[in-house]
């Protein structure tokens, strides 16, 4: 265990924790989690991270490192409506169907058969509204959050996995100086709370079946794109069970989807992490132990977040998102015979609507699909 491999996990970790710890806080007050939920939901996902990273790296002897859902945290964000139980039941649906998709080839070939396009619209859909209230929270607070937007302009231009946690410190330090309640932050251990999960047709439909499809197009396969650029083979199958499996584990304590890695991975599959290949799958180890102590300290994350004013870290959010939303609206608008119905998709997501109880990424999704097969039809 080299030092540089240390390093990499613990940057790695602490670059996705605190690039999206705020999105994730903002998926449990949708739900209405109590404090206590909300640290039990970031002790899991934690724990289910680290236990599948050590377990996938040690099993394939690929640096494999796994990931919160941070679009999928953001899709369960834009709910309205739902209780914390109800987003339990889809979130275990969401994890059955991954683990499924890893055991069945046949599932895996159906998800495949959605469109590229309209699956980036979706995300998109999703992430636009938080990326809009960025210029909201400059307004309201530009003393703080204009510095952020160009620290995170200026770090990106070097290292832009970096750029995300250095806006957080830029807006952190001011924050925490002008506040007088600093001396109220304590280390609390944190305890994972059970909710007994509630399963609804309408929010599986609403909020479920899109946060597997989410998970699938904007983490796990660029994660497995991300680890194949590195020159290695990861065992798509056994990988999308495990998650899915921890997944469904991990559920029952608040926590939503865990995925493969696509930036954080990044970070740790050069040769300066470890000059053998063959040996740099020990920095899921190193990874897994890192956020072992994140989630431990969940509820002082809390704390600290609890303490820092909104529009930073509506600001925050909105930075953070800026990168998937480019992604995927590349993604959306790559194929000229999907654009229109693409659009679609995005518009109706975006819009927020909920008919009959079903959320808006399922309708966005739904009307995409019967645009583009109406424009086939023309054809």
């Amino acid at each position: 265990m080299r030092l540089s491999v240390i390093s990499a996990a613990a940057v790695a970790a602490l670059v996705g924790y605190a690039a999206s710890v705020a999105i994730v806080l903002a998926a449990a007050t949708a739900l209405g989690a109590t404090p206590a939920q909300t640290a039990s939901w970031l002790l899991a996902v934690s724990i289910g991270k680290a236990a599948g990273s050590a377990f996938l790296s040690w099993q394939s002897h690929v640096p494999m490192v796994l990931a919160w859902s941070t679009p999928g945290a953001a899709l369960i964000a834009a709910t309205s409506g739902i209780s914390l139980a109800e987003g339990v039941g889809a979130f275990v649906v969401a994890a059955l169907l991954t683990a499924a998709t890893g055991l069945i080839r046949p599932l895996g070939a159906l998800v495949a058969r959605i469109p590229d396009g309209i699956a980036a619209g979706m995300l998109a859909g999703v992430l636009l509204p938080f990326c809009l209230k960025g210029a909201v929270a400059a307004e309201a607070l530009p003393v703080v959050v204009l510095p952020m937007v160009a620290v995170f302009l200026a770090v990106r231009l070097a290292n832009p996995a970096m750029a995300v946690l250095a806006a957080f410190a830029a807006g952190m330090v001011p924050s925490l100086l002008t506040e007088t309640d600093l001396g109220a932050l304590s280390l609390a251990s944190p305890m994972l709370e059970p909710v007994l999960p509630e399963f609804r047709l309408p929010v599986i439909l609403g909020l479920g079946l899109p946060l597997y499809l989410v998970t699938m197009a904007s983490q796990n396969l660029p994660g497995f794109a991300t680890l194949r650029a590195a020159g290695y083979e990861p065992p798509v199958g056994p990988a999308l069970t495990v998650t899915g499996l921890i997944s469904a584990l991990t559920a029952p304590f608040g926590a939503h989807t865990v995925s493969m890695a696509a930036i954080t991975a990044a970070i740790c599959l050069g040769p300066d992490v470890h000059p053998d290949p063959g040996r740099r799958w020990i920095v899921g180890l190193a990874y897994a132990a890192a956020w072992v102590i994140l989630g431990l300290l969940s509820p002082t994350v809390l704390q600290l977040l609890a303490l820092l004013p909104g529009p930073m870290v509506l600001a925050l959010v909105a930075l953070a998102l800026l990168g998937p939303l480019a992604g995927a609206l590349a993604g959306a608008f790559a194929r000229p015979e999907q654009r229109f119905a693409a659009t679609t998709t995005l518009a109706v997501t975006a819009s927020g609507v909920a008919a009959l109880g079903i959320g808006a990424a399922f309708w966005g999704l739904a009307a995409g699909i019967a645009v583009l097969l109406l424009d086939r039809l023309r054809r």
